[in-house]
């Protein structure tokens, strides 16, 4: 997917969240700052220079954008913090720059503030080759991060083991109560599968399958990440038990119909909003941001990621399905001891 960093507030969120790609690009990028505050800082005019502009565009830009830009480091520098970075300007270049010799007050920005304004920038040749190199390096750091590929970065959640093994529990008491209470044809349980899957997260298998781009022999479950999988666990256990309740009440199969109007009044119910709000968006926002996939269903639910789950799918604590399953044996073999 093609994106415009200058018309899209969560892709600019997303890199500037990201801690392993902002590291990569502060490295090639190459910008020589002001060492203030165990942190690097730039100051207007050398940031104008940096984007062959001149500092009425920059203050443009900070007018326009003054909120989007003080949340990711620009700040104003009064007092004793303002004396402090005069003392790291003049060490830094051996004289204090003339222009804020008399100045009371100082804008500065730290790296991610100079980042998100070369997101913003339009008018500067630089600003836009910058954009392409931070796409670039984004992609390069998510993908050596997790082995190559994004399809089954879901995997990598600590919770990922333990949620599909529950699932997988469920998936059976769903399938048998469609094969002992429901008469109709095999095609029920895509059918009835789907529905669940449209109810959680407005997609048929289908849809979704096209959406991350899977060939025919990939599992879509085995690309859901843990909140998911926890949700549809949850519709299968419950709509198992409604629909052995209804079989065991009228004593007799149940029809299509039947099957459809219970699961009409099932997914109605109020306690499931916040679980499928929060579903749509896990799934949404973490899709676009590590597998550059847009769930046109769900697009009004895409939300930036937060650093920490950078850390959940990128980071040390994160890991190869592989050695999940090494370390899952013995809480595997409990469930199971449970049964």
């Amino acid at each position: 997917m093609s994106k415009d960093l200058t018309n899209s507030a969560i892709d600019r969120q997303n890199i500037l969240n990201n801690p392993y790609a902002l590291a990569e690009i502060e490295k090639a990028a190459g910008i020589r700052g002001i060492p203030f505050e165990s942190k690097t800082v730039v100051l207007k005019e050398q940031v104008a220079a940096f984007f062959e502009v001149t500092t009425r565009t920059v203050d443009n830009y900070l007018e326009k954008f003054s909120d989007e830009l003080r949340q990711n480091g620009y700040e104003l520098l009064k007092g004793k913090r303002l004396q402090d970075c005069k003392l790291a300007i003049q060490t830094a270049f051996g004289h204090e720059a003339s222009f804020v010799t008399k100045t009371t007050v100082l804008g500065v920005f730290d790296f991610r503030a100079f980042l998100n304004l070369a997101m913003l920038m339009k008018e500067s040749e630089r600003a836009g080759l910058l954009r392409k190199a931070i796409l670039d390096i984004v992609i390069d750091t998510i993908n050596r991060r997790t082995g190559g590929g994004t399809k089954y970065i879901n995997q990598r959640d600590e919770d990922f083991i333990q949620s599909a093994f529950i699932e997988e529990n469920y998936r059976k008491q769903f399938t048998d109560a469609l094969k002992d209470c429901v008469d109709m044809g095999n095609f029920k349980y895509a059918l009835y599968t789907d529905k669940i899957y449209v109810s959680i997260f407005r997609e048929k298998a289908h849809v979704y399958r096209r959406v991350l781009r899977l060939d025919k022999r990939a599992s879509v479950r085995d690309t859901f990440y843990s909140e998911v999988l926890d949700l549809i666990a949850s519709y299968e256990a419950g709509f198992a038990d409604v629909l052995f309740r209804e079989f065991k009440s009228k004593g007799r199969k149940l029809t299509s119909w039947d099957v459809d109007a219970l699961f009409a009044a099932f997914e109605k119910q109020a306690h499931w909003k916040p679980l499928v709000e929060k579903a749509r968006n896990k799934m949404a926002s973490r899709d676009l941001a590590f597998r550059d996939a847009l769930h046109l269903q769900l697009q009004e639910y895409v939300t930036p990621l937060q650093r920490d789950e950078f850390e959940r799918f990128l980071g040390e604590k994160s890991k190869e399905l592989a050695d999940r399953l090494e370390e899952a044996k013995d809480v595997m073999k409990r469930l199971k001891e449970r049964q």
